[in-house]
């Protein structure tokens, strides 16, 4: 059997770091043998220059790609800089004749320049989502996934989701056994659960400018195993319901429930990570009436469960 070959793109002031994780995964040997025919490729065939000037001597230049089963584009060097005319048609030539396309991080970028991802799905680091839907307003982004699919175009979250990605890869050339090979040999995780979610900070407005407002969030977070309701707050601000809903969203950004769920994961995610108690437990201390209530909120907003949470990120 021919081992697939793949084809790993280096560009202008690349990062060492983006390469490091597909050469790694791809020149694992988890029997002794390679399972991959791993070719490194420059845009021009000329030395390549990592933006900490590291160079590295390439195997040859896009004439590669015309025979290469898999091509990974590793991250990409500057967002607003599209790729070559030479890239974009060697991409399209190895697409339209089976090869799958892969775009790691902001690799995703110089798929979406070349027209590939076109009314496709798609994933990219969290961090240019707003910047991506605005470019590239054709395409789905899919801003939880760690990687994405679509036609034969696989495309993966920032950094670490890389590693996911080119695990999914090994695992679809050559099935879980040889995938959970070499995940134990590079000591990492097979395939994690959840997606972006989990490492998106997305804060809950702890204080506004106005004091009363702040005075009423302060003793929310002191007090999140009680049960609220609008009429009592806006009783206790001297408001009408409807006024208190107004006032509160004008101050927060947001609307109350909305933000005493976030308070109430937000402690959870402190409790789960700090100490070892039950997440009945927790769901109580923070004040949702039934764990099965905690688990329904917890999962719909990070993807995982307070369990996977805690195995991820406690030092317990």
């Amino acid at each position: 059997m021919q081992i697939p070959t793949v084809a790993l793109v280096l560009y202008p002031h690349f990062s060492m770091f983006h390469v490091a994780v597909p050469q790694a995964v791809f020149s694992v040997m988890p029997d002794g043998v390679p399972i991959f025919n791993l070719q490194i490729v420059s845009v021009d065939g000329q030395l390549q220059h990592t933006e900490d000037r590291v160079t590295i001597v390439p195997d040859g230049g896009l004439a590669l790609l015309e025979s290469a089963d898999i091509i990974v584009i590793p991250g990409w060097h500057e967002l607003d800089c599209l790729p070559t005319t030479a890239l974009i048609d060697a991409l399209t030539r190895a697409h339209k004749r089976g090869a799958m396309v892969v775009g790691l991080c902001y690799g995703a970028y110089a798929l979406a320049y070349s027209g590939l991802l076109d009314n496709k799905e798609a994933a990219t680091h969290w961090m240019a989502e707003a910047d991506f839907t605005q470019r590239f307003p054709t395409i789905q982004l899919n801003t939880n996934a760690l990687y994405v699919e679509s036609d034969h175009i696989v495309t993966s979250a920032g950094t670490a989701a890389a590693l996911d990605c080119c695990l999914y890869i090994v695992r679809s050339c050559y099935g879980t056994k040889i995938a959970n090979k070499v995940a134990r040999i590079l000591v990492v995780p097979p395939h994690r659960e959840g997606g972006q979610a989990q490492f998106i900070a997305q804060p809950v407005p702890s204080s506004t400018p106005d004091i009363e407002v702040n005075r009423l969030l302060e003793h929310l977070r002191e007090n999140l195993h009680q049960q609220y309701s609008i009429a009592e707050l806006a009783e206790r601000l001297f408001m009408s319901r409807r006024t208190f809903t107004r006032y509160f969203n004008k101050a927060t950004g947001m609307s109350f429930g909305k933000w005493l769920v976030g308070a109430r994961l937000q402690r959870s995610l402190e409790l789960l990570e700090s100490t070892t108690l039950s997440v009945e437990k927790i769901a109580e201390m923070v004040g949702f009436n039934t764990a099965t209530s905690f688990r329904q909120h917890f999962n719909q907003r990070f993807q995982v469960s307070p369990t996977s949470w805690r195995k991820t990120f406690s030092g317990n």
